[in-house]
């Protein structure tokens, strides 16, 4: 029997998968960076009424396309499945990701530019997203 390697069937597993190429789009894969990305999605729908198995099945699958294929085809096939609000929202949510730390790397920038192209997000757009999220991480009351 022949096995089959996992797929992407779904907007909610395509969702995922972009929040997890986005932590993962720099190499690593770290354990922070992890529960950062389960905190991301625990609060949305429908990722907020899968018990933890159900998370961690998702988060797995989409580990072994990651880890076998890279986060370009990880990427290239969550893109079809999201509506362009969903795209948006999933940009969104990768620039937050990446951002978070307060530092972006030229890798990841170079990520979430590829992100909106392959997501089909107007440059000025794109832009415009980026920067509302950058407003939203900068922390503006440290001295």
């Amino acid at each position: 029997m022949a096995s089959t390697s996992p797929a992407i069937h779904s907007a909610a597993q395509a969702f995922a998968a972009i929040a997890l190429a986005a932590v993962a789009c720099d190499g690593e894969l770290a354990a922070v960076e992890a529960r950062s990305l389960r905190q991301h999605l625990e609060f949305r729908q429908p990722f907020c009424t899968y018990s933890d198995a159900a998370m961690a099945a998702l988060l797995d699958q989409l580990l072994t396309i990651l880890r076998s294929q890279g986060w370009e085809a990880l990427v290239a096939q969550a893109a079809p499945h999201l509506t362009p609000v969903q795209s948006e929202t999933a940009l969104a949510v990768a620039a937050s990701l990446i951002q978070a730390d307060h530092v972006e790397q030229r890798s990841e920038a170079s990520f979430l530019s590829q992100l909106s192209d392959a997501l089909a997000i107007a440059p000025d757009r794109a832009t415009t997203i980026r920067d509302v999220v950058a407003l939203l991480n900068r922390d503006s009351l440290a001295s």
